[in-house]
């Protein structure tokens, strides 16, 4: 029976919220807006007192447009508002919708949901919800973040966004391979510490990014960053009824930032995601100089067979670059002498784990087998890329590039 623990590929069953916040159509906006700034308990949805879609049993009444929760109940933040009417889904209202609506300087407080929420919705049918490739390829497909899972009459499942993935990843060595470099983006959007946040929110419209980083010069005239805005927070600002045309960046930002380094592993970024509960971390080189964004999506994309051939591609080069360098007799490969000092921990130490050098091709093989097949039945993928992750997790270590990096440490810029 093969170890639970190399079952890689995430279960996409497991990350389906199943008690999503779903309104009606006609629910004002403003209040909407509260909602979805709001934290909510998997186990309950809301009382239709807010013209929610569906009524369910809940102990605690709605006070002032919160969820009343007993304190030890895990809490989960709505980064999405389902719109549904006589149990069919008919919008969808996101973090990302109410920042685009609040940089045209929309007035709000007349509007309902059925007026800005974007519809048609894209889904996931449920009886695909074991094909992450599906999945995955809806997220990049559409640039969306939240997918809802329907079942074949068009009922609503639950829904599966980047967040819930990401919470499912189980793949460290997987992840390990990869620096922070090879998939941040480098283009991004900043602003100084004395922008409006009216103007934060219309770049990030203007740009379709999810976060601002906000930067000031440091004492040698450098600019570095400080601070940051998401969409989250507009929506949190939103909800408080703060004038975005006076309020300044440097009274709301997230400071000080944890800064990531591009040598970084992905296994560190998806760490403190999950520590700091948080969606993105910016990245940091040459003394603040250098800037770049790793976030969620950035993750996931180790999940795609375009990114993995290439990474095969990487490993095969430093394998033979390793070889190369080194005589037979020292080849990282060869068998140790039998009074050397073992190289490798313990579990390492065993003739069931072929060399790499003759691994790399039949993982190269595979990949190049599901990037040309893409008609091939769901279980022959699952099963093709749970055998790629069940090799690499095999690797021999000596021919792994070494990009991991203490989750320790505090490189916060004051």
């Amino acid at each position: 029976m093969p170890d639970p623990s190399h079952d890689w590929v995430p279960d996409l069953e497991a990350a389906i919220d199943r008690s999503p916040l779903q309104v009606s159509p006609s629910l004002p906006l403003v209040e909407a807006i509260v909602l979805l700034s709001q934290t909510h308990h998997l186990a309950h949805s809301l009382s239709a007192e807010l013209g929610l879609a569906q009524a369910s049993s809940i102990d605690s009444p709605l006070q002032d447009n919160t969820l009343s929760l007993p304190d030890s109940d895990p809490v989960k933040r709505a980064s999405c508002l389902l719109v549904v009417e006589n149990q069919k889904l008919v919008g969808i209202l996101t973090e990302r919708d109410v920042v685009r609506f609040t940089a045209q300087a929309l007035n709000l407080a007349d509007k309902t949901v059925a007026e800005v929420m974007v519809h048609p919705v894209i889904t996931l049918p449920y009886a695909s919800i074991h094909d992450i490739f599906a999945a995955l390829f809806l997220f990049r497909r559409y640039r969306i973040r939240h997918l809802p899972v329907v079942d074949d009459q068009d009922h609503l499942v639950g829904v599966i966004s980047h967040t819930d993935v990401r919470q499912i990843l189980r793949p460290a060595n997987l992840l390990r391979f990869h620096r922070v470099s090879d998939v941040m983006t480098t283009e991004v959007i900043q602003a100084p510490h004395t922008a409006t946040l009216l103007y934060l929110t219309q770049l990030m419209a203007q740009h379709r990014v999810s976060c601002i980083v906000i930067t000031q010069p440091n004492e040698d005239g450098i600019t570095c960053p400080v601070g940051i805005v998401t969409e989250r927070d507009i929506v949190q600002f939103q909800a408080f009824q703060l004038d975005l045309q006076q309020t300044q960046a440097f009274l709301v930002m997230s400071t000080p930032l944890f800064l990531l380094r591009p040598e970084d592993s992905l296994w560190t970024a998806h760490q403190e995601m999950q520590k700091r509960r948080v969606g993105r971390l910016v990245v940091s080189w040459n003394w603040g100089q250098g800037l770049g964004i790793v976030t969620q999506t950035s993750l996931l994309r180790i999940f795609d067979p375009i990114e993995m051939y290439r990474m095969i591609e990487n490993l095969q080069q430093t394998v033979a670059e390793t070889t190369a360098q080194q005589p037979a007799s020292e080849s990282p490969f060869s068998a140790p002498s039998p009074d050397a000092a073992p190289a490798l921990p313990l579990h390492f130490q065993t003739e069931s784990i072929p060399p790499a050098n003759s691994q790399l091709p039949q993982v190269h093989r595979k990949i190049h087998h599901l990037l040309h097949h893409p008609d091939l039945a769901v279980e022959q993928r699952q099963a093709m890329l749970q055998s790629v992750l069940e090799t690499l997790e095999h690797l021999d270590p000596t021919c792994r590039p070494d990009y991991s990096a203490s989750c320790d440490r505090n490189n916060a810029i004051q």
